[in-house]
């Protein structure tokens, strides 16, 4: 199992304090993602695995996003910038162990731009399946067009039209043998999980934010299986944002809770998102026997 990032050291009070009583533009309403963490407490340790976790609000994807800028890791969707987020960044600190080329940073938005991709290419798809339909209600139709027989196409397309005029090919067999077999029957939950699986390879670092999102608990628990190996087997570092229960609750994560004053890591069974979980089940034991 492998760490590329050991530890992450966000701007101290000192130095925000700093930065913005030195900052002479006034035209600024926000000086984010300064003032965000605005103490000394966060000093962070990775493991293999590590989970941000904290209520709407916490700081969860901005954190994500520093780090990813700080490690320049690979990055598709944009995100939340401001004027000054290159300004945090650079008096944020590090140590690495040296971070792979193949490590990225996936978002919600890149999960929904392939979920998109995989529409418009099944509408392409649908698109050419009406064409073979038409092509066939064609053949069907016209049943005294000439074939002279010249070239290899047109004793092709004469042998199309004598099999769907003698009535041995049916309409749905002859778009299936047409077409080809790249229609993606899945739903947005299973693509998501096929994003996931498609795009993390082995050796790098990944940080996901709230990678549950799209996905059913089923597959919360297929996609928690799927990391967990990642880390173990292939040699990925994870860096998680999420509500998930489920996710919260992977092998030898290390969970900080972002909700906790001072921020510290916990057991994902003492995060008050699992307790509400917990005790909504408890109130409704009964009706489950």
């Amino acid at each position: 199992m492998r760490t590329y990032l050991e530890k992450f050291n966000l701007v101290s009070e000192v130095n925000e304090m700093r930065f913005v009583r030195d900052l002479k533009m006034t035209c600024y309403s926000t000086v984010y993602p300064f003032k965000i963490f605005d103490d000394d407490r966060i000093d962070l340790t990775f493991e293999p695995i590590t989970i941000f976790y904290g209520s709407n609000g916490s700081g969860k994807s901005t954190l994500l996003n520093i780090i990813a800028e700080k490690t320049r890791v690979r990055r598709n969707a944009s995100f939340n910038s401001s004027a000054f987020f290159s300004d945090y960044v650079e008096r944020c600190s590090m140590k690495t162990r040296g971070i792979p080329m193949e490590s990225r940073i996936m978002t919600s938005d890149d999960v929904f731009d392939y979920i998109l991709d995989v529409r418009n290419l099944n509408r392409g798809v649908d698109n050419k399946r009406n064409e073979y339909i038409d092509e066939y209600i064609s053949y069907k139709g016209d049943r005294d067009k000439p074939f002279l027989l010249n070239s290899l196409n047109e004793f092709d397309e004469w042998k199309k039209a004598h099999l769907i005029r003698s009535g041995k090919q049916s309409a749905s067999s002859f778009v299936r043998q047409n077409m080809n077999n790249n229609i993606d029957m899945h739903s947005n939950g299973e693509n998501a999980m096929k994003y996931f699986i498609d795009t993390i390879q082995n050796d790098a670092l990944y940080l996901l934010d709230e990678p549950e999102n799209s996905l059913s608990v089923e597959y919360q628990l297929k996609l928690k299986v799927f990391l967990e190996d990642s880390a173990r087997y292939f040699n990925c570092q994870l860096i998680i944002t999420t509500h998930s229960p489920v996710l919260l609750s992977m092998k030898g994560a290390k969970v900080y809770d972002l909700d906790s004053d001072p921020i510290e890591p916990k057991k994902w069974t003492e995060l008050d998102n699992v307790r509400r979980y917990f005790d909504f089940f408890e109130e409704h034991r009964e009706e489950f026997f």
